[in-house]
């Protein structure tokens, strides 16, 4: 990072920069999203997962994945995990589906869209918010990994659930959700699986190679800053597909916002705390609260498409999932690194005078 101070230094403008050049390009050209959905296998955008891939190679590269037995075995790790499972699979898909019934209860199609991002976990981008709070990149890889596994066995458990028999007995009417557990398969695969196995295999053959100061101090201050090339690409690419439809309909995206907001906030905020009253370290608490508050918004889309339609507004309320949640996210980095100096320095500084 040392390399390209500009870049780091000012993220936060380069993310905003990305964003309007991508809704810029969607409202000027608007086909361009026809030409990138044009290079896409199924329902797997290639550009899109060049970019997710490669945004999160580098700070999986960087996890010491020799020392993860450990890590897991220490004190506090149970605590961790069981708070990670309660926060991802119980309160975050609770979180969503009751704020999607109260902010649009008259909005069935996108009520349903947003209940399908809160239900998809994140294994992607939080491995960058996590990176750039400086949260634990070995819990983070643990906790991604761990949302993987169950994304996996509870998705079309927890769809249907909602969806479809939740619903129906607040409404008197559900939707059939019928979700392949393959789809889901294939999208851990592509946007977690490649970048994981690369960086394993990178650092074990290059460590062995070249040696641990070599690889720590040449290797990964140079590949560290192209992950955040890859951001801005994907952040261009997402926001292009939907350019035109931000600006003509400025409303509809205002109303699928509001619970979203809502939700990426509330969940940070009260993982934070229960990491903080857990006593975890800052580090831990923060891979905890991204994990937590982030969405997997690939397999959100890919699910909206596959069930309700490419031009359903069930598929229009995904897309602006990624939309809202980027924003969001840089913004509770700083909020992540603001709490630290507040609470957690503080607090060492306090029982240092103490002492």
């Amino acid at each position: 990072m040392a390399g390209l101070p500009w870049l780091t230094r000012f993220l936060t403008l380069w993310i905003f920069l990305a964003m309007i050049i991508g809704i810029g390009l969607g409202y000027v050209f608007p086909h361009i999203s026809d030409a990138i959905g044009s290079f896409s296998i199924g329902t797997t955008s290639i550009p899109i997962a060049i970019g997710l891939i490669w945004m999160m190679y580098p700070p999986l590269a960087k996890v010491r994945y020799e020392d993860l037995r450990k890590i897991v075995t220490a004190r506090g790790s149970k605590s961790m995990l069981t708070l990670s499972l309660i926060q991802n699979w119980l309160v975050g898909p609770l979180l969503m589906f009751i704020l999607a019934w109260v902010f649009l209860a008259d909005y069935p199609a996108f009520r349903n869209g947003v209940i399908i991002v809160g239900l998809a976990r994140c294994i992607a981008m939080v491995i960058v918010w996590n990176s750039l709070a400086d949260g634990d990149n070995e819990w983070a890889a643990i906790l991604v990994a761990l949302n993987s596994v169950f994304q996996i066995a509870m998705y079309s458990v927890l769809a249907y659930f909602y969806i479809t028999l939740v619903s129906s007995w607040i409404s008197g009417e559900g939707y059939v959700v019928e979700i392949s557990l393959i789809e889901v398969a294939q999208s851990v695969a592509v946007y977690l699986g490649i970048p994981f196995f690369g960086g394993i295999a990178t650092r074990f053959y290059l460590l062995k190679k070249k040696g641990r100061e070599w690889y720590d101090n040449v290797f990964m201050p140079r590949l560290s800053p192209t992950s955040l090339f890859a951001l801005l690409f994907t952040i261009i690419i997402m926001f292009s597909l939907k350019g035109e439809y931000i600006v003509a309909l400025p409303f509809d995206v205002a109303i699928v916002a509001t619970p979203l907001l809502a939700y990426f906030t509330l969940m940070f905020f009260i993982s934070f705390a229960l990491g903080y009253f857990s006593k975890l370290d800052y580090r831990r608490t923060t891979s905890l609260a991204f994990t937590a508050a982030s969405n997997n918004f690939e397999l959100a889309i890919a699910v909206a498409v596959s069930v309700f339609g490419l031009a359903s507004q069930e598929a229009f309320a995904t897309v602006i999932g990624p939309l809202i949640e980027v924003p969001v996210m840089i913004s509770l980095v700083n909020v992540a690194i603001w709490l630290r100096k507040k609470i957690y320095l503080s607090k060492e500084a306090a029982s240092i005078r103490v002492v």
